[in-house]
């Protein structure tokens, strides 16, 4: 089978379009990366190179030695991806310590993978370990609407979460574990993706003050949905703030309890404040 026929290298394709349409990646903003499976791995190996010079990751990841990533490459448009997916994308072999990544396909003329490297790994290492192994898409953009917020709420996970909750009725049940905050830091290196990792432990949603957010999910439509759903709270809260700064009327503490318990989640208690 050719790469670009496999039904993961088509769904991770579409997902970066579905993200330059919602206007989540200007120029070469935000970047997207896929743990692929096994099986996925086996119909594709003869169109592989094993040539490539192995690359320094910048942090170590044991916990995904000898795994296959699928990566948006550094420098390159979101809105390119469905049109030059070759030179866009790449496909990246870890090696047996974590510590070196080759590429074995795609960016036909040159590149790296995603600057966000570190960040992506580091988590895909903590939720494969979280989730049995069942989260395999990390995604990050830069929504419009969350980043507004960094500027105006204190950078705290409960006041995120909570917020971001109240705005819309599906968001506890999309998201109930709540969302993770780091303050500003500068991109791309270890200590952003050390501070996000710890996060993930706890949380599917970590924002990134002023710069954007991440996503963690089993599938593609579920991390794309899981991303979309906050940003679309976030709109409805810049919105209402820009009416007016305080709410008339909201969702209680006591309505999320009754919430949880007919949709059968587990809503941490410490966002539960009035």
């Amino acid at each position: 089978m050719q790469v670009l026929d496999a039904k993961f290298v088509q769904s991770f394709i579409r997902m970066c379009n579905d993200g330059w349409e919602q206007g989540w990646h200007e120029r070469n903003g935000g970047n997207l990366s896929y743990r692929i499976k096994n099986e996925e791995i086996l119909s594709l190996k003869d169109e592989f190179s094993y040539t490539g010079e192995w690359i320094e990751i910048g942090t170590k990841v044991p916990g995904v030695a000898n795994e296959y990533f699928m990566v948006t490459g550094s420098g390159k448009y979101f809105r390119n991806v469905i049109l030059e997916p070759k030179d866009s994308i790449c496909i990246i072999e870890v090696d047996e310590k974590g510590e070196h990544y080759r590429i074995l396909w795609g960016l036909e003329n040159g590149g790296r993978p995603t600057s966000e490297l570190p960040s992506h790994l580091m988590n895909h290492e903590i939720k494969k370990e979280v989730s049995g192994g069942t989260h395999r898409v990390i995604y990050h953009a830069h929504t419009t609407n969350t980043i507004v917020l960094t500027f105006v709420l204190p950078l705290k996970d409960e006041v995120f979460t909570r917020e971001l909750w109240e705005m819309a009725t599906e968001c506890p049940v999309v998201f109930p574990a709540g969302i993770g905050v780091v303050p500003w830091m500068v991109p791309g290196g270890r200590d952003i993706a050390v501070a996000t990792s710890k996060l993930m432990r706890q949380y599917d949603v970590v924002i990134w003050a002023h710069h954007g957010m991440f996503c963690s999910g089993e599938d593609f439509d579920l991390t794309f949905g899981l991303m979309h759903t906050v940003e679309k709270s976030a709109e409805i809260l810049v919105k209402m703030l820009s009416i007016r700064a305080d709410k008339l009327q909201t969702i209680t503490s006591q309505n999320f309890r009754s919430l949880a318990k007919d949709f059968h989640v587990s809503l941490p208690e410490r966002f539960l404040y009035d």
